[in-house]
């Protein structure tokens, strides 16, 4: 896998921190499902807007 730095303002930090310890997972497993479900978010944006062109 590929490492990437993000900075998060501390707010956003501790909101993920807080469902990270809720859920009793690494907050760095929540940043990541957060990033790839909104990956797939976008992804069907893209394809819906694609075919209404």
């Amino acid at each position: 896998m590929t490492q990437i730095l993000l900075t998060l303002e501390p707010a956003v930090a501790h909101f993920y921190t807080r469902i990270a310890i809720s859920a009793g997972i690494p907050l760095e497993q929540v940043l990541q499902d957060a990033l790839f479900k909104l990956a797939g978010e976008l992804s069907l944006e893209a394809i819906r807007n694609a075919g209404a062109t």
